[in-house]
């Protein structure tokens, strides 16, 4: 539904855009449609998650949905760099824009982007790829309502100039909202131990356990942003497998119950 409604309204920004020379219209409808690619991807991505593990991918296809926000990002990245340049030339020799139109499909936009983000909000805090859906579309809807501001603001000062500023704002942001979801990405991929965790207190509290001798050999990484691994060597006496099979549990128990 996201991706059917976003689509439509690009085109209808971008004739807008074009009409009323906004240079905040065209980049939001630019923005917009790498929206309409990211929701695709992502859509993709969560239906390839949901296959069962493999032979050939013993761990499953929760990686599709890291790869897709890792390319959801980095589009954002460059069409920033994109409206950053043709901002600076706007700011050079300003042109004129047509307030009213920009102020009112701008406002048509935000609610817009504000349903769609809504409807891709559900599970974006535990999953990378949807949260870099969200993103997009989070960060339309706020350089929209920026686009009504600057329209508001060149319709009562006659101040052309606000529409590249807007944009170089609009820009930023996005540039910003980027850089997180690549670096998180990129820490997946690279299987980094997740920020959020301290070794040192999990092998406090594995040795801890009654039995337990020593830890080593400790790995822990991300598969994907909500799935999380970890292996280690863990020390116990000369005792029979069942007992040992105790210690085991008592083990498991802290790190799921603890740790997810």
């Amino acid at each position: 539904m996201a991706l059917v409604v976003t689509l439509a309204f690009v085109v209808v920004e971008a004739l807008a855009g074009a009409y009323a020379n906004s240079l905040a219209l065209l980049t939001d409808a630019a923005h917009n449609f790498t929206d309409v690619i990211a929701l695709a991807l992502s859509w993709y991505a969560l239906r390839l998650t949901t296959r069962p593990a493999n032979a050939n991918n013993t761990f499953g296809y929760h990686r599709v949905g890291i790869l897709v926000a890792l390319l959801n990002s980095t589009t954002l990245a460059l069409i920033a760099v994109g409206i950053f340049y043709e901002a600076y030339r706007r700011l050079l020799a300003p042109p004129e824009v047509e307030a009213g139109v920009l102020i009112f499909v701008a406002a048509i936009a935000f609610l817009v982007n504000a349903g769609t983000a809504w409807l891709v909000k559900k599970g974006s805090e535990s999953d990378l790829n949807l949260r870099s859906a969200f993103l997009h579309l989070a960060g339309d809807a706020v350089s929209t309502l920026a686009a009504v501001l600057a329209g508001i603001g060149i319709a009562l000062t006659g101040l052309q100039i606000l529409d590249p500023l807007v944009s170089v704002l609009i820009g930023g942001l996005i540039l910003w909202n980027a850089w997180g979801i690549v670096r998180e990405s990129v820490e997946i991929l690279l299987e980094r131990s997740p920020r959020d965790l301290d070794l040192n207190a999990i092998v406090r509290d594995l040795t801890g356990v009654e039995g337990v001798r020593g830890v080593h050999d400790l790995h822990v990484w991300s598969i994907a942003q909500d799935v999380r691994a970890l292996s280690a060597h863990v020390l116990i006496g000369d005792i029979s497998m069942s007992a040992g099979a105790v210690i085991q549990q008592a083990i498991n128990d802290i790190l799921i119950q603890k740790y997810n």
